[in-house]
């Protein structure tokens, strides 16, 4: 099961960069290279949480995310997905650098199935490159 570190800057101060990781609207596909708009749905929401499908023709993954202004963390668990098993999931830390943010992310990817296996394999070998340029992509100015 890989578990992977990275840290990537932003440009914005924390509060924003936590609301760009929380913001689930149709700008999110812009944002995050893996997110298709047509892969975007959101299926519930509160004060501090939502519940998201997001992902691309490749893969999805229905996740519960969850966030703390005051601690600046967010965490998404996944609910059901046809390549990550249940439980896999990101943790985001966001703290001032400068004017603007760090952000230490890990990710736990266990695979769900042949096709998630497949996946989790190649993350070993790409994944923390992946996540870091996904990561900046979804925090850097738009």
């Amino acid at each position: 099961m890989p578990v992977l570190h990275v840290s990537v800057t932003s440009p914005f101060p924390p509060p924003e960069a936590l609301r760009r990781l929380t913001d689930f609207g149709p700008e999110r596909a812009e944002s995050w290279p893996n997110v298709d708009v047509n892969n975007l749905t959101v299926h519930d929401r509160g004060e501090g949480w939502a519940e998201v499908t997001e992902g691309n023709k490749i893969a999805w993954e229905r996740e519960r995310y969850t966030w703390d202004t005051a601690a600046r963390t967010v965490s998404a668990v996944t609910l059901n997905s046809n390549v990550w098993a249940r439980g896999s999931g990101w943790n985001y830390t966001i703290m001032p650098d400068g004017t603007g943010s760090r952000v230490e992310v890990t990710a736990v990817r266990k695979g769900y199935g042949i096709k998630g296996k497949l996946i989790g394999g190649l993350l070993s070998l790409f994944g923390k490159r992946l996540i870091s340029s996904s990561t900046t992509a979804a925090l850097a100015a738009r």
